[in-house]
């Protein structure tokens, strides 16, 4: 058979003319066999002196409704249906819709219910045709795929979103005394990380678990418990009592979590950081104090303490958003500067080198200082980027120093490293590839460390230091007597340099036990072999007793602040072999 293309068909204009045999069709077929065609409930309704009443209904609906098939009562008709049409009877409406929900033997059922004029040309009474679609399979999919969205699936309990609706249920539809108020506790478990990287995330996720069910058995009645983070955990709490109902939770929680959690064959204690956020009244937004709470537990990671919100909290943890924000921005298009503060040989006042220090001037934030931006570049994991860009652009500004000069200047540049750079980064590649891009000898870069770097992993520390002293850099241990270094650990790392911090120098000739200590630091370094770099000198005369006392090198105000690259280079021609402090 030759195949004939759609396309090909003639088409024939659209009529309002009746289909042929229509007006004898519609002669034979009544309104019950209509209604019975429907495959879903149906009924005629109609509207007169009486009231609302049936008209006629299908099989579907009047087994549904309750009705006999030759009664026309409403009967078990739900009244919110006779004034559904009795509603739509007294309206201009051509046609209406609603949902219907009614109690079955298996649970709530649901219906889709339309409602409709018919034409009433021979009867004096209006009628309305009524159909209704069950809608409860639908309905039941909604409800599991709205539980699947509003709950954590590893724990069962509510997610973020489903904690603020579950608080919102509470606050609406709860009993509240005059007094009352509500808190948020939030809780992040400190050590999840490490658990993941040694023992796996199915180990993490059996943590979690746990976890999730002690903090559980900790709440009272009407308490919410959510998930609201990967290892993130916050309370909804209703406070008779103000603050003591809170810290009493927190109490009941570090008991849930004080005994040790079994996961292999290892037992894990879980530490957790805990902040608290009060509501003033029951009008305050849930979503606000979270974020109070949110705001409260960072400080408590940092303080080890419980930690309850102060005002202002949120408006720090806000600008800090502000400035990691802007600092990714700053960093990715160049928006950072490096200032440049003059390290003096105290004996004959030469400039032997600088010390590179990050600016930041932002557009938006202004000037910020060094001490807000760094602490946020380590908490937000930038201080890598940050670090290698202080680096390498240390390098270049020695290369561009030298390009002026016409030969090699005789001063070097010391540049800090953060310990969480040190942890998370190949400071070694880093160094590494600064001095060969720049053509910069390692003689002439100093690597300026803390305490605090060495002690988190003394083996990490000690083979990255033996990384830079194969480069033949120099090393300084910075802030020198604000940590816990030990004899031992001096003696064994290749330090070259301590640094005093500048909490000992700068009062030390008022303070006699600040002298004391800067004697005794100076006494170490000699008997180490190491040379010491005195900071904060802002006086001649702290300056000239610096030297009586043996130190190495200073710097300090009185020498010079911070300056730019070009002033810096100035600054040195100018004093260039200039020998009196």
């Amino acid at each position: 058979m030759e195949s004939v293309s759609v396309r090909n068909l003639p088409v024939k204009p659209v009529t309002d003319a009746p289909l042929a045999g229509e007006d004898a069709a519609h002669q034979d077929i009544g309104m019950a066999q209509w209604l019975a065609a429907f495959p879903h409930l149906a009924a005629v309704f109609a509207c007169d002196g009486d009231g609302i009443r049936v008209v006629k209904g299908n099989r579907r609906f009047v087994a549904a409704a309750g009705l006999t098939r030759d009664s026309s009562s409403l009967g078990k008709i739900r009244s919110e249906l006779l004034d559904r049409v009795s509603g739509f009877a007294c309206s201009n409406r051509e046609s209406d819709s609603f949902e219907m929900r009614r109690d079955g033997k298996l649970g709530p059922e649901y219906f889709l219910c339309t409602l409709g004029r018919l034409p009433t040309e021979n009867a004096e009474t209006p009628l309305f045709l009524f159909t209704a679609t069950d809608r409860t399979s639908e309905r039941a999919i909604e409800k599991n795929l709205r539980r699947e969205l509003l709950s954590d699936g590893l724990t069962a309990l509510p997610n973020r979103t489903g904690f603020g609706e579950e608080i919102d249920d509470r606050l609406n539809n709860s009993i509240w005394p005059d007094n009352a108020q509500f808190g948020i506790i939030a809780i992040d478990l400190s050590r999840f990380s490490r658990v993941n990287e040694s023992l796996g995330p199915m180990a993490g996720d059996e943590l979690l678990i746990t976890v999730a069910k002690r903090l559980k058995s900790s709440l009272r009645q009407g308490d919410v418990l959510a998930r609201i983070g990967g290892n993130d955990f916050a309370i909804f709490a209703r406070l008779n009592n103000g603050l003591s109902d809170a810290l009493h939770i927190v109490q009941r929680i570090r008991e849930a979590l004080s005994s040790p959690i079994r996961l292999s064959d290892l037992q894990i204690r879980v530490d957790c950081a805990i902040g608290c956020a009060l509501s003033v009244d029951l009008n305050d937004d849930p979503d606000d104090v979270i974020r109070k709470a949110q705001a409260a537990v960072k400080i408590a990671k940092r303080s080890g303490k419980v930690e309850i919100y102060r005002n202002g909290v949120l408006k720090e943890a806000q600008r800090r958003f502000s400035i990691e924000s802007r600092l990714r921005d700053a960093l990715a298009q160049g928006g950072l500067t490096l200032a440049y503060q003059p390290l003096i040989h105290l004996p004959t006042g030469e400039i032997t080198g600088f010390e590179a220090l990050a600016r930041w001037n932002d557009a938006e934030l202004g000037n910020v200082s060094p001490v807000e931006f760094i602490a946020v570049a380590e908490e937000s994991g930038l201080i890598t980027p940050l670090g290698r860009w202080a680096a390498y652009e240390a390098a270049q500004a020695l290369a561009r120093w030298d390009a002026k000069f016409g030969q090699p200047m005789p001063v070097g540049v010391n540049v800090n490293l953060s310990p969480i750079q040190m942890a998370r980064d190949d400071v070694g590649a880093m160094f590494e590839e600064a001095l060969r891009y720049s053509g910069i000898a390692g003689r002439r870069m100093t690597a300026e460390i803390t305490e605090s770097a060495i002690i988190a992993d003394p083996d990490k520390a000690r083979k990255l230091l033996v990384a830079l002293k194969d480069l033949e850099m120099s090393i300084a241990m910075d802030d020198f007597g604000t940590g816990f270094s030990n004899l031992a650990s001096l003696h064994s790392l290749p330090i070259d340099i301590l640094k005093i911090d500048r909490s000992f120098v700068f009062s030390m000739l008022e303070d006699r036990d600040k002298a004391v200590i800067v004697r005794t630091i100076l006494s170490l370094a000699e008997s180490l072999n190491l040379k010491v770099t005195a900071e904060g000198i802002e006086t001649q005369d702290l300056a000239l007793a610096l030297q009586k006392m043996g130190c190495w090198q200073g710097q300090g105000y009185y020498f010079a602040k911070p300056m730019n690259e070009t002033d810096a280079f100035d600054y040195w021609r100018a004093r260039w072999n200039f020998e009196t402090i």
